[in-house]
């Protein structure tokens, strides 16, 4: 897909005072796990061991908070990868709705496959995972195997939100701590708009389709550590050419 056909189905809304993601383990944890590699292409056997050896090491009140009594649907990232069909993410969520009596919603898929697995931090902004399919005006708690940047969860909100739904939350089954924040600070937004000024807003918009607000803490971080406009534009631009599926 080209930027105007991901433009189509990219959309973020207003952070407001979004909650951390709840994430259940380290990264290396999952990754290092022996049922890894099998179920991120797919087996879903392999998927449910996995999960039932992180959940085993984690306490079960912090889940308890995440649902709380609101009684949210659940909805996971479904995602191609290189090799195959992610499985973590739609095993994990069955497993929690069958914990916690939730109800899993199935109808809403990625339509495009942008591997981030291991890529960097500018493949995973030029390359954005978008969203189809439609959703009910319901709360909807979101699921996924690992967050890095947290882009994908925040294009799957956005999807969400611009039918109506409502997102209460976001868990994880790994990932590392830092990028649990997805609602970037002021602090980080500011310095983000005045080392690359009114040029990387506009063109941010232009392209993208949303303005720097509406970033992640961990995607606004690493623009920021980006050394100009044009390195960010260029680098961008050399991701793109990667292609996107």
């Amino acid at each position: 897909m080209d930027l105007g056909e991901i433009k189509q189905y990219l959309y973020r809304t207003g952070w407001a005072e979004f909650p951390d993601v709840l994430i259940c383990a380290s990264e290396p944890t999952a990754t290092h796990h022996p049922l890894y590699a099998a179920a991120k292409i797919g087996d879903a056997k392999a998927a449910d061991g996995l999960v039932l050896d992180v959940l085993a090491n984690m306490r079960r009140d912090a889940l308890e908070g995440l649902v709380g009594t609101g009684r949210p649907r659940l909805l996971a990232v479904h995602a191609l990868e290189t090799d195959g069909m992610n499985a973590i993410p739609r095993v994990f969520a069955r497993r929690l709705a069958s914990e916690f009596g939730l109800h899993l919603d199935t109808g809403v898929v990625q339509i495009n496959r942008v591997t981030h697995t291991k890529s960097d931090g500018y493949h995973r902004l030029a390359l954005p995972a978008v969203f189809d399919g439609d959703v009910k005006p319901n709360k909807y708690l979101l699921v996924d195997d690992f967050v890095g940047q947290g882009g994908t969860l925040a294009n799957l909100r956005g999807h969400v939100e611009i039918q109506g739904g409502v997102v209460v939350g976001a868990v994880s089954l790994a990932g590392k701590s830092r990028s649990a924040k997805l609602k970037p600070n002021e602090d980080t937004l500011e310095s983000l708009r005045r080392k690359h000024g009114n040029e990387l807003e506009e063109w941010w918009i232009s392209t993208f389709g949303y303005g720097l607000d509406r970033l992640t803490e961990s995607e606004a971080a690493y623009l920021f550590r980006s050394d100009s406009f044009d390195v960010i534009t260029t680098r961008l631009a050399t991701a793109r050419g990667t292609g996107d599926r």
